[in-house]
């Protein structure tokens, strides 16, 4: 009773914080030169956001939408589609320099910053939006996510197989403003303090050797 009350909790306060506001979308970034783009969804992109941003070498992080159909897509529409299995997932684009953080580096932290056995639901969100999925741009990024897939499955640090969604990536449509660095700007908000800062601290301790200093 206590988990199905804070669960209530938990969902009430994500849901009125994230509909309860505007503000038109975020832009889409254009990548500096030399700099690599990767897409990610894991659950809630607060904090996964968060994660990839405190890792050496990422310059921005975008929360955003990816891996559905629909075009244009906002918050409101991934909620009310969250049984439809072409329904996009919360996910984060990040950009970052290949000179002195690797895809292969990132993808690994991507899959120890969030729950990848989880399916269609992460902690307290649950629905098709919250799925894990992770995209790959050419061959070599495919390879290099099925491998890690396999590693970590086979180190049994989860205790059930990772059921990530590996899938090319099409495209990404920017979330709205409010979205964007809402771990940081909101440290005291309810969802934050009891779902994302626990994973966010789960992430610093497994991902040390890879973050900028201030993180470590």
């Amino acid at each position: 009773m206590k988990r199905l009350i804070l669960y209530a909790a938990c969902s009430l306060l994500f849901a009125g914080c994230a509909l309860g506001q505007d503000g038109g979308m975020a832009p889409l970034p254009t990548p500096k030169p030399g700099e690599a783009v990767a897409t990610f969804g894991g659950g809630c992109f607060w904090s996964m956001s968060e994660a990839m941003s405190e890792l050496k070498g990422v310059d921005k992080v975008v929360s955003g939408y990816s891996g559905g159909t629909l075009k244009n897509p906002t918050y409101e529409d991934l909620g009310n589609n969250r049984e439809d299995k072409n329904n996009h997932a919360e996910c984060v684009q990040v950009y970052y320099d290949p000179k002195v953080i690797s895809f292969a580096t990132l993808a690994n932290a991507f899959f120890f910053a969030h729950n990848p056995t989880e399916l269609n639901y992460q902690g307290p969100d649950e629905g098709t939006d919250y799925r894990s999925i992770a995209f790959y741009r050419t061959p070599e990024e495919h390879d290099i996510l099925m491998a890690t897939i396999k590693r970590v499955n086979d180190s049994k640090h989860y205790s059930s197989a990772i059921v990530t969604q590996v899938v090319p990536f099409k495209i990404f449509y920017p979330a709205e403003k409010y979205h964007q660095g809402y771990y940081r700007l909101h440290p005291d908000q309810g969802y934050i303090q009891s779902v994302s800062v626990p994973k966010v601290m789960k992430f610093r301790v497994a991902e040390k050797a890879v973050l900028k200093p201030e993180f470590q």
